[in-house]
């Protein structure tokens, strides 16, 4: 008698259910997924004990026909693909037919179904794997799966599940993400009889993400890569966690956990953001469905590209300028929760604000649709529309003039033969609308910039950046700069604000090849340890791109020679010592990465400190710094450059009405 033999049917679908039915989480996935395939606006997801007693998933889709409701409970019966083909593209979140028979085999499963077709429901239940007991049934048109006994039969499976919360948590992170990829659906999560989760169906992604994060801060970035297209709400970098579980990915519409796309996404940050914090938030990424491959894992959780290393490099690129321009400003500043695509502002009442004489108003609402709209007069795209006139507070101007509406790949400024002067020659005052080279989805370009009539000359002698709009009233304990703006008070880091530009001054240089040394009089020879010699051996070849000249000296000793230009008051040996260790301590980031980190050191040690006296003209220099920088609201290690007080809750705070 031969020792190979076929496995019972009940047995394979046991040893296919410990692939695909992990805990009652998993059953909660692929259940929602089935109905969000079967057309659903509305899942009713149930659990009891955590799911082990109960997980039941009820919608309002196309339902089943008798014959189909017993075939779907056996393995590899599918309704998602016919052909060897259909596998490269792929548009449902199932398509391998195993779910249903493998939770049915450990579990007791009843499925009642009905088709618009029919006027009765069939009911399927399955106790263990054993044969369907079929009857006529009733409800509405849809499919309801209720999953009781979960593992009953497989004792030993129960043992690794963790507590009842902690499984009910993980179904409610399930919910969680199954709500923030399809906006349209309206999902309902009751766990042992109450409601948990509700989420109302909604018109766009970023409604149904901010509703499922409840963070108003997410910044909103979208751009583009060649045929790859991606959106996201992305955490500001001091809200970042030591892990990725805050950062909710997806490809194509599918839920995905990737640590080379999250890493991709961190890398985005550049240096704000140290190895192994994360941001939080959502990111979706469009990506032609021949490019990815999905059937690579058992719950279909991972993903595959054709070209993966692309991919990663150019979610990279395309996301740091996006990034860059939306941590420009404070949380909670002017813009920076400027909402997107007719969203309602997450402000209760935005403010009008007139300027000083009371000549000129500004509607938050109208210029934010006017500004974000697609197709409206201030769009790109379309046939040329007619100027539209705004009256605008000189101080708002200036935050559009400062702040280029980065997110939509455009870019306003006010029409002006030179900074101050009078206006370009388009008639009467105007600003302009252009989409630039430099943004994301730049192939929206006109040759025509839209223009927009303004209604004061003098406006334009008003035009500045954000950060010099600001008036400067003082600074506090020699650490902070105080400013008034058109809105509330702003606090400055002085350092931190220093730091960004000294590190943005010298990431350019090093870009163009040309920072500038100063050579030490005497050299100066520093005791090392092999490490410390190691990557001054790795830095020697680098040294004058960066501005700093050392290398070995001798098995024990490090020397350097000469220093960055615009940190010739440093102690050469402080910052010796703190880039080596710094370039030791990076290793595992990419060679430009750390590059990035190396700058960051270095202007920390060579930038204004905590403590020093600081001018009015220098704290105006300071401030008319900031506004061309990337990431001018943090400093390059991640820190706050800038803190706001509104006005209004000034007011409050002392009790006036």
């Amino acid at each position: 008698m031969g020792i190979i033999a076929l496995l019972d049917a009940n047995l394979a679908n046991q040893i296919a259910a410990g692939e695909v039915v992990e805990r009652p989480a998993s059953i909660a996935k692929e259940l929602i997924e089935n109905a969000v395939d079967a057309g659903a606006k509305r899942i009713d997801i149930a659990i009891e004990l955590g799911g082990l007693a109960l997980v039941e998933v009820s919608d309002d889709g196309c339902g089943m026909e008798p014959d189909d409701a017993v075939l779907a409970t056996q393995r590899h019966a599918t309704s998602k693909i016919r052909h060897v083909d259909d596998l490269s593209r792929i548009e449902t979140f199932g398509f391998r037919g195993e779910a249903l028979p493998s939770i049915a085999s450990v579990s007791k499963l009843t499925l009642i179904t009905r088709s618009a077709a029919l006027d009765a429901a069939t009911s399927v239940t399955l106790d263990g794997g054993e044969a369907p007991l079929v009857e006529a049934s009733s409800r509405a048109v849809g499919t309801t799966v209720s999953v009781h006994a979960l593992f009953w039969n497989v004792p030993a499976r129960r043992k690794f599940l963790k507590s009842i919360s902690a499984e009910s948590a993980a179904v409610g992170e399930v919910v969680l993400i199954a709500a923030m990829s399809r906006p349209e659906v309206a999902f309902h999560f009751l766990r042992d009889g109450k409601t948990v989760r509700k989420h109302v169906p909604v018109n766009t992604l970023e409604e149904r993400v901010r509703d499922v994060l409840a963070d108003d801060t997410l910044a909103p970035v979208r751009g583009s890569s060649g045929s790859m297209r991606f959106q996201g709400w992305l955490s500001v970098p001091e809200r970042a966690r030591s892990g990725a579980t805050g950062l909710f990915c997806f490809v194509n519409g599918r839920p995905v956990r990737d640590r080379h796309l999250t890493r991709a996404i961190q890398q985005a940050y550049g240096s704000v953001l140290e190895p192994g914090r994360y941001p939080t938030g959502a990111f979706f990424l469009e990506i032609p469905r021949d490019h990815v491959d999905v059937n690579v894992h058992p719950q279909k959780a991972e993903v595959r590209f054709a070209d993966g290393r692309a991919v990663y490099e150019a979610v990279t690129r395309a996301l740091h300028l996006p990034l860059a321009g939306a941590f420009n400003l404070p949380v909670g500043g002017p813009l920076f929760r400027r909402p997107m695509h007719g969203q309602a502002s997450t402000d209760a009442s935005p403010p009008t604000l007139p300027a000083p004489d009371g000549r000129w108003s500004f509607e938050p609402s109208r210029a934010t649709k006017l500004a974000e709209s697609d197709d409206g007069p201030w769009g790109l795209s379309g046939t040329p529309q007619p100027p539209h006139a705004l009256t605008l507070n000189a101080s708002h101007l200036a935050d559009f003039a400062g702040l280029p509406t980065i997110l939509m790949g455009t870019h306003v400024a006010p029409l002006a033969d030179e900074p101050g002067g009078r206006a370009a020659p388009f008639g009467p005052p105007m600003l302009a609308l252009r989409a630039t080279d430099d943004l994301p989805y730049a192939e929206n370009a006109v040759d025509t910039p839209r223009v927009l009539p303004a209604t004061h000359g003098d406006l334009f002698a008003e035009s500045k950046g954000f950060y010099a709009s600001l008036r400067y009233v003082g600074q506090v304990r020699r650490m902070f700069l105080l400013c008034e703006g058109a809105d509330g008070l702003y606090i400055l880091d002085q350092h931190a604000a220093a730091e960004r530009v000294t590190f943005d001054r010298l990431r350019k240089s090093y870009g163009s090849g040309s920072v500038a040394m100063q050579p030490l009089l005497i050299p100066v020879v520093l005791s090392a340890t092999p490490g410390e010699v190691s990557a001054a051996e790795v830095l020697e070849s680098e040294g004058t791109r960066i501005g700093l000249e050392l290398g070995p000296h001798g098995p024990s000793a490090i020397v350097v020679r000469a220093v960055p230009a615009m940190l010739r008051r440093v102690n050469p040996e402080v910052l010796a010592r703190d880039l080596m260790a710094e370039w030791m301590l990076e290793a595992q980031r990419p060679f430009a990465d750390r590059i990035d980190m190396v700058f960051a050191t270095m202007a920390c040690h060579g930038s204004l400190r905590g403590g020093d006296a600081v001018s009015e003209n220098e704290a105006r220099a300071l401030l008319e710094s900031l506004d061309g920088v990337d990431f001018g609201g943090h400093c390059p290690h991640g820190r706050p450059v800038v803190s706001r007080l509104s006005f209004s809750e000034l007011e409050r705070r002392v009790g006036r009405p």
